[in-house]
């Protein structure tokens, strides 16, 4: 982890990378090192962990990198700290990382996903080594099924491993991996990020992204799905750092 360097921001130490240089990174490390994982996280999870959700922090803290997805942090960063965070969405990573470093005889393995999302990857991008295991529902609630997915990722070596169970599950299974010996590649835990690659949801345009209202696109297209989320897990951000601005300046007076 030491070969990054690091910057702790509301209780979360990121890889302050941006978008270009993250993926050279992912793209340059060797395929047949130990297994190591990239995690993304946003608002939501930055409170979680900052409320001491170890669901969150844990894997974090394991994480071979830890890149920004969220353009509300970037920007609580400048304009209360002054200081850079760049955005490293997951969604982009995996984005440009099929643009650059997913040639058609690269493997992959997905844990989660369907029949749909692997035939659009192999038809799309075609790649031909797709190895897919998708557990049930809430199996990260049953050891051995856990042991299934570990079982599984070990027996289907990968360059990249595209973990798409949701958060906090694909963090902990990210985690459990890196301490499985023999798997080798680099885990990735980026939500829905294949399914906007593959088209199967719509990313809100550019403009949208950058005038930092992703939210509040997704919240216009699944109102009932995205409110608690936006409302009652991302939303204390902003308290938190207010506070953590309040206390820098206590600090420095």
């Amino acid at each position: 982890m030491s070969e990054f360097r690091r910057r702790r921001f509301l209780g979360v130490t990121f890889t302050p990378l941006p978008l270009d240089d993250a993926v050279g990174r992912i793209i340059a490390r060797d395929p047949a090192a130990p297994f190591a994982f990239v995690v993304t996280p946003n608002a939501q999870h930055v409170v979680a962990a900052h409320s001491g959700d170890d669901r969150f922090a844990e894997p974090q803290r394991a994480a071979w990198m830890v890149l920004n997805d969220s353009r509300i942090l970037s920007l609580l960063s400048r304009l209360l700290f002054g200081a850079d965070l760049p955005v490293a969405a997951g969604s982009d990573v995996v984005l440009r990382l099929f643009e650059r470093g997913v040639p058609a005889d690269a493997t992959l393995t997905l844990i989660g996903g369907d029949a749909e999302v692997e035939a659009v990857l192999r038809r799309r991008f075609g790649i031909r080594s797709v190895a897919r295991f998708t557990p049930s529902f809430g199996f990260w609630k049953d050891p051995v099924e856990v042991e299934q997915c570990l079982a599984f990722v070990r027996a289907h070596p990968a360059r990249y491993v595209f973990l798409i169970a949701g958060a906090p599950q694909s963090e902990g299974l990210a985690r459990r991996l890196a301490e499985t010996p023999g798997v080798t590649g680099i885990g990735l835990g980026v939500g829905s990020a294949l399914n906007f690659l593959t088209g199967r949801i719509r990313r809100a345009p550019r403009w949208v992204q950058q005038a930092n209202l992703e939210w509040a696109w997704r919240l216009a297209l699944n109102p009932r799905g995205h409110f608690r989320r936006v409302f009652v897990e991302s939303a204390p951000i902003l308290w938190i750092a207010l506070a953590e601005r309040l206390r820098t300046v206590r600090q420095s007076a």
